[in-house]
């Protein structure tokens, strides 16, 4: 599993499609590759992304982060 922090943007999670994840103990499914959490704290859809960062002028540097089995 990688964790990317996007430049000024948020959390991108990269996981196999259809991988199972918890959200407040509601099993889901990815339906994409990537899942994109909020950074800035202002998402309307948290804790998705949901560009609000580009309306508030959030600002953070990049990085990544990268767990193996």
């Amino acid at each position: 599993m990688k964790l990317r922090l996007r430049e000024n943007g948020s959390y991108a999670i990269d996981l196999p499609e259809g991988s199972r994840f918890r959200l407040n103990g509601e099993e889901r499914v990815l339906e994409k590759a990537k899942l994109a959490l909020c950074r800035c704290g202002q998402s309307g859809n948290k804790p998705f992304c949901d560009g609000t960062h580009k309306r508030t002028g959030f600002v953070a540097e990049a990085g990544e982060l990268e767990l193996e089995r």
